[in-house]
């Protein structure tokens, strides 16, 4: 969905005594809370008129756009109120992390001491493939020294296409050995070595699925006729 041009009744919303409302941010796909941040009503127009996250700075008294330093832009799906209409939510498609510290969201740590994101969805792993990829996105935009995939984007298609090819050839002694630990150990390399050239052109995992879903739903008959 785009939010732009979205008719926003600004007069309903409960501003506080400084202009500012709370806006949680939450990830459309996977349901995780990403963040909360504080908007005013030149960042919500912002917003809505951007199709991108608009917050406004406590601290530096400022307008600023999510990503607009770092990259990690959020792509505003919809936009909720709560019952008091004094809270928002927006609901996004995140590029890269949502935090500035690189976890993928900023309630990473619990009452417990962990610090392991939650995570929503079907998947019982911690990370997903979309957790990973964004890592990967994360670190193309905002290369780190000593980052392995951050050493690969910068030595280019050819070697992360090398790497992808290394990785099948093992997946495939794995099976020929008939070793299932080694196979899944193996196909994770390749899985995601073949997200970092997804990333390298821009493919997200959710291109991936669409493109298997439409496969899914074609009659074996229409198979035969592209293979």
């Amino acid at each position: 969905m785009d939010i732009r041009g979205t008719k926003v009744d600004v007069k309903q919303i409960k501003f506080d005594e400084k202009g500012l409302i709370p806006v949680i941010v939450q990830d459309a796909s996977s349901g995780q809370v990403l963040m909360l941040a504080y908007a005013n009503e030149q960042a919500l127009q912002q917003t809505i008129d951007s199709g991108k996250s608009h917050f406004w700075s406590r601290s530096r008294e400022k307008l600023w756009m999510k990503g607009e330093e770092s990259g990690n832009v959020q792509e505003v799906a919809e936009i909720y109120y709560d019952c008091d209409i004094d809270t928002m939510l927006y609901l996004v498609k995140q590029t890269g992390v949502a935090c500035h510290t690189g976890q993928r969201t900023c309630f990473y740590r619990s009452s417990s001491g962990d610090e392991e994101a939650p995570v929503f969805g079907p998947s019982n792993s911690s990370k997903t493939l979309d957790e990973v990829y964004d890592v990967i996105v994360d670190r193309k935009i905002n290369p780190k020294d000593g980052s392995y995939v951050s050493g690969l984007f910068e030595k280019g298609l050819d070697k992360i296409l090398k790497k992808i090819g290394e990785e099948a050839g093992e997946t495939i002694i794995g099976a020929k050995n008939e070793d299932k630990k080694e196979i899944v150990y193996e196909t994770a390399d390749l899985w995601f070595h073949s997200m970092i050239v997804l990333s390298y052109f821009g493919i997200t995992p959710n291109d991936i699925y669409e493109e298997l879903g439409r496969r899914f739903g074609k009659p074996k008959e229409a198979y035969r006729e592209e293979s």
